[in-house]
């Protein structure tokens, strides 16, 4: 099977969550070297990612992402807040929602709060694995579309 099959035929719109401007610059500039078709938006916390999805503030002109990357350790509003809202607004819980981890304790500490994402994916330590952890979140991404469409449109949205 050859990656093009695998590619998504509509740029994916990506909030990334992250703190860390080093790392939120290498997923930047992956996306960008790696030649992808997503479009990467960046927020430092909580609360702008919370303004973003609710399209708010200075996001208020801005589309509502097709996935969130997040990470669960946030300034101010923590990344678990940030999933707790996500998952318990019926206007927002569909969006599919990565939580980066550190580690694999990282996901049964997020696990342990009793909310959960609907992936979660260590973030990539070294700046090269970084192509490959986005071409894996593409894939997620395809799988869910898939998983969509194949859902028989009378079917009613269950959680």
């Amino acid at each position: 099977m050859s990656t093009d099959e695998e590619q998504p035929d509509e740029p994916i719109d990506i909030l990334l969550v992250e703190p860390n401007p080093g790392d939120s610059r290498l997923f930047e500039e992956n996306f960008r070297d790696g030649k992808l078709v997503n479009t990467v938006d960046i927020v430092p916390d909580g609360e702008e990612a919370l303004d973003f999805v609710h399209q708010r503030n200075e996001y208020a002109d801005r589309e509502c992402p097709d996935i969130v990357l997040l990470e669960p350790q946030l300034p101010g509003k923590s990344g678990i807040e940030v999933l707790s809202e996500l998952k318990n607004d019926p206007g927002l819980s569909d969006i599919p929602v990565i939580v980066l981890t550190s580690s694999d304790a990282g996901e049964k500490i997020v696990q342990s709060h009793g909310i959960e994402a609907d992936s979660y994916m260590q973030k990539p330590l070294e700046p090269g694995d970084f192509v490959d952890f986005v071409r894996s979140i593409e894939e997620f991404w395809v799988a869910i579309v898939q998983r969509s469409a194949e859902q028989p449109a009378t079917d009613s949205n269950r959680n």
